[in-house]
């Protein structure tokens, strides 16, 4: 039993497209069966750096990863390519430009440099034991508390910036620096934050008084 279209459309379209098929097949010429259909075009993929394997002998570069501490209403950070571990002093200016572009400055220059040089010495402090006295409220008692971890001679900060914390009186350092451990492994690329605080004096003197750690 043949089944009617229930459309008069379908119907007509039907019978068109019999009809080109069978005007086809008789324009054929005999012992020609009708060719295979052509396969699909492939665009050719391009390669993507972020996926390609690394070359064999070359070291890989290092990422260095966004400030842990992002507060409310502060810009995205983006993660930069930085130089591979190693590279030694050469590197440390595109560490230094990565840090600054991937988070912009954000506070007037002389607090940028009041925080620098206090998250610099901070940090010299806690990892040579070199002026733990002048900060007792990160070191309460002292260059004794802690025996240094790092040798002096093979410490180095790499690149450090200030920036604000959520806050205008509120900001971190974030530092960049290389060192050798008590056990004689050097590691560059490691990674220490500071927070600040502003305080008042009694005077109405301004400034920047790190955070305890907690």
């Amino acid at each position: 039993m043949t089944t009617v279209p229930r459309s008069p459309h379908l119907l007509v379209l039907s019978t068109a497209l019999l009809a080109v098929a069978g005007i086809a097949l008789l324009g054929m010429p005999p012992g020609h069966p009708p060719s295979a259909p052509a396969p699909p075009r492939i665009a050719q993929a391009t390669t993507n750096p972020s996926t390609t394997p690394p070359t064999p002998g070359r070291k890989p570069a290092v990422t260095l990863a966004a400030p842990t501490t992002v507060a409310a209403g502060t810009p995205p950070v983006v993660t930069s390519h930085l130089p591979p571990h190693g590279e030694g002093v050469a590197g440390d200016r595109s560490i230094q430009r990565s840090l600054e572009a991937a988070w912009p400055a954000d506070l007037p220059a002389a607090e940028e440099r009041e925080l620098l040089t206090a998250g610099r010495a901070l940090l010299r402090a806690d990892a040579t034991g070199i002026g733990r006295a002048k900060w007792p409220t990160v070191f309460p008692d002292g260059s004794q508390a802690v025996a240094p971890a790092f040798a002096t001679a093979r410490f180095r900060i790499q690149a450090a910036i200030a920036r604000r914390e959520g806050s205008p009186d509120k900001a971190v350092v974030h530092l960049v620096w290389a060192g050798l451990d008590r056990g004689g492994t050097f590691t560059d690329c490691r990674i220490t934050d500071f927070h600040f605080t502003r305080t008042t004096s009694t005077k109405g003197t301004e400034t920047w008084t790190p955070q305890s750690p907690t």
